[in-house]
């Protein structure tokens, strides 16, 4: 057993002394400084444009720090794009994604200067081509706005996986459908590319590039049956990190070999990632203390101030974020560990965090951290179930926590 390389020392001791009587059902803590590290490591490259998928985390410090570094922004819905507005980035960065958008958000998106769309479906084409022509007047002097059209692929072998993979899903149409369009009948938009985003979390190089390299063909054979110059291709994102520390790490170095591959197989200007999990995950925290400890069949178990309610991923893909327990001097190496059931407070078995290692003498009162909490953690989460407490938001910065909004009581959205 080794000490995790998720865990980041530097954050120790500020999670171990932080007491406060708000965040006794858990808070979640982001890294700023080590965010911003690993996002200028990210851009090192010439060879993609990077997006961040709002979704997997849209506090407005993580926003920012983004912003720093030159990412722009995927936003699926009009709360997104607020905030993201909110945080003074201009609405040309802005890519609007999402399978449900209606005329009326396509015309909102428009009016607020977004420029930049992946369309899903025939309708939305028509509607924010109708919406261009319809708001003609103020948009004088402006660019067509760029237009992707989302494609779905069918595979014939593959697992079940978070965003479909082979499953048949609402993201985009199929190449047949897609193929009843011409671009010559949009003339208010810039139809310019293909957007293709079907695996999540993918673990290996190897079948990122095998996946990527199948999906050139059908999408260049529409670009051309449709009269499209394919100056653009986004292949999403999906890039992912090892919850369950199997040794499944991905090289970024090889993700950008293997896309500049397909970059020139394509044929395209630009190559576009919308990164979500694999930019921000590893910056974020999540601390809970320990409120019971059980023997139950044999079996030790551990029951949390919070769980699913606020870390609601291991329930909806049995994969568990990695925990250790905040103690001063503690080390892996020189602990014995036992594996654990963590369960949280709800009145549901799907309440588990997961079976997991700490020490055989984690005690009540205890807190443990678990790691890779940067993404898909507090908005992702159910508080509202059995009116539990919306948790805290913290960013550790130039060594020091700071408080981005308190936790917040079932009163306060209990009517």
């Amino acid at each position: 057993m080794t000490t995790p390389t998720w865990f980041d020392p530097r954050i120790e001791n500020a999670l171990i002394n932080h007491e406060s009587p708000e965040d006794e059902q858990g808070y979640f803590v982001y890294q700023l400084d080590a965010l911003k590290e690993h996002l200028a490591a990210l851009q090192q490259q010439d060879v993609i444009k990077l997006w961040f998928a709002v979704k997997a985390n849209p506090l407005s410090k993580v926003i920012q720090t983004l912003d720093s570094e030159g990412f722009n922004f995927d936003v699926a819905s009009t709360g997104e794009l607020t905030q993201v507005l909110g945080q003074g980035i201009d609405p040309s960065r802005v890519l609007n994604t999402g399978p449900a958008k209606s005329k009326k958000q396509l015309a909102a998106f428009v009016k607020k200067g977004v420029r930049t769309f992946v369309v899903e479906s025939l309708n939305q084409l028509n509607w924010l081509n109708e919406v261009v022509l319809e708001q003609a007047e103020t948009l004088i002097n402006e660019e067509q706005p760029k237009v992707l059209l989302r494609v779905q692929l069918q595979w014939h072998e593959g697992e079940k996986n978070p965003l479909g993979g082979n499953s048949l899903t609402p993201f985009g149409l199929s190449v047949s459908e897609w193929q009843n369009i011409h671009v010559d009948n949009y003339p208010a938009l810039d139809l310019c590319g293909l957007h293709i985003f079907q695996w999540g979390n993918m673990l290996s190089n190897e079948k990122m590039f095998s996946l990527w390299s199948q999906m050139v063909p059908p999408l260049t054979d529409l670009a051309n049956s449709i009269g499209m110059t394919l100056d653009v291709l986004d292949l999403g994102g999906g890039l992912g990190i090892d919850y369950l520390s199997q040794g499944q790490t991905l090289s970024w170095s090889q993700v950008i070999e293997d896309l500049a591959v397909i970059k020139e197989k394509s044929g395209v200007k630009e190559l576009w990632l919308e990164l979500g999990r694999f930019a921000v995950a590893e910056c974020g925290y999540y601390v809970v203390p320990v409120v019971d400890r059980k023997m139950n069949y044999g079996q030790e178990q551990l029951v949390l101030a919070a769980g699913i309610n606020h870390l609601l991923r291991p329930a909806i893909t049995d994969q568990p974020f990695p925990v250790q327990i905040l103690r001063e001097g503690f080390s892996a190496d020189k602990t014995s560990m036992q594996a654990f059931d963590i369960h949280g407070p709800l009145c549901t078995s799907m309440d588990k965090l997961g079976h997991l290692l700490l020490p055989d003498d984690t005690t009540i009162g205890e807190q443990l951290v678990f790691g890779y909490c940067g993404a898909y953690g507090f908005t992702e989460s159910m508080p509202f179930f059995l009116c539990h407490e919306l948790a805290a938001e913290y960013v550790y910065q130039n060594g020091s926590l700071i408080q981005v909004r308190a936790a917040k009581p079932a009163s306060s959205y209990l009517a």
